[in-house]
């Protein structure tokens, strides 16, 4: 028997780490690791020890025999990358952790509580270099950023990697203040007045304008609002969207487009079945929508989308996926390959998976996807609502609703510089550039790329500078005032991860009693409210 990595697969390298026999490829020390769509467990070298498998924060890795029968392709896939890719290559040295500093504790005040923020205080929390003190601070009553609010609602696997983030939030060295915001609650000098070192991981909330005619037209969206509005963002909750067209138009073929399309298209019962916010719910099953255009510049070989997320649909019932043969001449072949690494074996997978969609019979299915290729949108087409999309080819396709899901952008931070056109924090390994003791990670830090546990690599080197930095003596005590004073005196309602626990109960409880996984509350100060309960 040997165990299977499937379509949910995070890429957090839990599994690598327990692995007795190192049969997971490729891992985070591996030149393949940043570019790998998922891992791979090796059929030949696996010992059946099930590590891996109780290792796994989102329930990604069976047996081979349990695999369910929507992930049975994996089985081969699995076997195929390593018959691809031949013999690992020797992992790169793991950096030293450094020698223990003396004196302490090292006080860490890190903002945004998403996965890069929980990954920085993993890091730090187990650090044996020094004693820390760690604040976990988030402008939102709730945890967990990008996992409850970005991951698509139905991807409830995917969502069980908070598990993990709790308990580094239970962990001694760990406090969590939620519903403090760095520019309205406290500034970023009095934050930093308060500990050694401030670490921003506040992600990119924001989505980009492509400056085209008619965008600001009603109809007319970003992923980022269209997102933040079905899982409940309390900024976006109040949104409404025009669903009675039955087309709807996505710009930008990533990860992201491919789930706005599943949930534009999917069927009550699977919106019933996921944690989507009650509202969403509502207007979603009531939805005229019955075909999702998924339109991208450049061609199919430069799709953006992962195989297991096309996969997921290509085998979503009454979905037709629809491709057009002549749009995949340029696609990659194994014999094409010059490199037989982990980002040429996903690009082969989906290449395939677009040929075989591109052949299947069309069945009766009531509603399709259709993905289309080399094309630009030049114009957002209506007068008072949006009508449809004009292309550069001349094209113009009919729609009621456009989504520009074509990447995010950071809003920054008063007081910390950023970059004009990404709202990035500019650094060197973490470290930003022209900010004293301010460190980032995260999509603020590199920009909106990889997966969740992309993010866990890149907290590792944050942290690693940053406590090369203490070392060197390069950070200096706190001298200002504490923050729970600072906040005190202002009068700022906390929520601490007690707190959170109790709202977190409300919200799941309420889901049980109406057969769902979970009933979100959208109301911020509703939200407040009920995680006030934790202190009565």
């Amino acid at each position: 028997m040997t165990y299977v990595i499937t379509q949910s697969c995070c890429n957090d390298a839990s599994c690598v780490e327990v692995c007795p026999v190192d049969c997971i490829h490729p891992g985070p020390d591996e030149p393949g690791f940043g570019a790998a769509e998922m891992l791979y467990v090796h059929p030949d070298e696996c010992i059946d020890c099930g590590a891996c498998e109780d290792a796994c924060p989102v329930n990604a890795i069976y047996p081979d025999y349990e695999v369910p029968d929507a992930f049975a392709p994996y089985v081969d896939i699995n076997a195929a990358f390593f018959e691809f890719t031949g013999e690992q290559e020797e992992p790169a040295p793991l950096p030293s952790p450094g020698p223990k500093i003396p004196g302490g504790p090292l006080k860490v005040a890190v903002v945004g509580a998403g996965p890069a923020g929980w990954y920085v205080a993993e890091e730090l929390a187990a650090t044996r270099r020094c004693d820390v003190e760690i604040t976990v601070i988030d402008r939102l009553a709730t945890p967990y950023g990008l996992v409850r609010y970005g991951v698509a609602p139905d991807h409830l696997d995917t969502k069980e990697i908070v598990a993990g983030f709790a308990k580094t939030a239970r962990h001694r060295r760990v406090r969590t203040r939620y519903n403090v915001e760095i520019g309205r609650d406290v500034t970023h000098e009095e934050l930093l007045g308060a500990h050694h070192a401030v670490v921003y991981t506040t992600g990119a909330c924001e989505g980009r304008s492509l400056g085209l005619p008619g965008e600001e037209l009603p109809g007319s969206t970003s992923a980022a609002e269209l997102v933040g509005w079905y899982n409940g963002h309390p900024d976006r909750a109040e949104l409404t969207f025009p669903l009675a067209h039955e087309r709807a138009v996505v710009i930008g073929n990533g990860n992201v487009a491919l789930d706005l399309a599943r949930l534009l298209l999917a069927d009550e019962a699977a919106l019933t079945a996921s944690d989507l916010a009650p509202v969403a719910l509502s207007a979603l099953a009531a939805s005229g929508i019955r075909e999702v255009v998924v339109t991208a510049r450049r061609g199919a070989e430069h799709a953006a989308f992962t195989s297991p997320e096309l996969r997921a649909l290509a085998d979503a019932p009454g979905i037709d996926v629809v491709v057009d043969e002549a749009d995949l001449t340029a696609l990659p072949t194994e014999t094409d390959a010059t490199e037989r690494n982990a980002a040429t074996f996903g690009a082969l997978q989906k290449a395939d998976l677009l040929r075989d969609l591109a052949t299947r019979p069309r069945s009766d299915a009531a509603k399709r996807l259709v993905l289309r290729f080399g094309l630009t949108p030049t114009e957002i087409l209506g007068t008072e609502t949006v009508a449809g999309v004009r292309f550069d080819s001349g094209e113009e396709v009919e729609a009621g609703l456009v989504v520009r899901a074509t990447g995010y952008r950071s809003a920054g931070v008063d007081g910390v510089p950023t970059e004009a056109g990404t709202g990035r924090f500019p650094n060197e390994a973490g470290r930003v550039i022209g900010a004293e003791a301010t460190y980032t990670a995260g999509w603020a830090k590199r920009g909106p790329s990889g997966v969740i546990g992309t993010n866990r690599a890149c907290a590792a080197e944050t942290v690693r500078t940053l406590l090369d930095d203490y070392a060197a003596g390069s950070l200096a005590d706190p001298t200002g005032e504490p923050l729970d004073d600072l906040l005190a005196e202002r009068g700022v309602v906390i929520v601490d991860q007690t707190g959170w626990n109790t709202l977190d109960t409300h919200e799941c409880e309420s889901g049980k009693e109406i057969g769902r996984p979970r009933a979100k509350v959208t109301d911020r100060e509703e939200q407040v409210r009920i995680a006030a309960l934790a202190r009565v």
